[in-house]
């Protein structure tokens, strides 16, 4: 007995079908409808989602403020008019206030 070959749109909506499958696989839904049935597993995982993100900000907020100063004593010894001494005095509070 001969396949019978699809017609055009057939075929087209069998791969759409397929896609969209595979989409939904991808979008792991059983693992989110189990976490949505067991509220403590959702809750460790949003505390340990917001610990890891409290962590990244203080790091990221620490780099990014050590990055400002070091530029900003640059611009300092450029001795640009102006400019120079306003962030010397900046620079000078911010290390006072860092030291005990």
């Amino acid at each position: 007995m001969r396949e019978r070959r699809l017609p055009v749109v057939e075929q087209r909506l069998y791969r759409q079908l397929v896609q969209f499958a595979h989409n939904l696989e991808q979008l792991q839904l059983g693992e989110y409808l189990d976490m949505l049935s067991h509220p403590r597993r959702m809750l460790a995982v949003n505390f340990m989602a917001g610990l890891a993100r409290g962590l990244g900000m203080a790091v990221g907020f620490t780099v990014l403020g050590a990055l400002v100063i070091y530029i900003l004593r640059w611009v300092v010894l450029l001795n640009l008019p102006g400019i120079s001494s306003f962030i010397a005095e900046i620079v000078k509070m911010v290390m006072n206030r860092s030291l005990p």
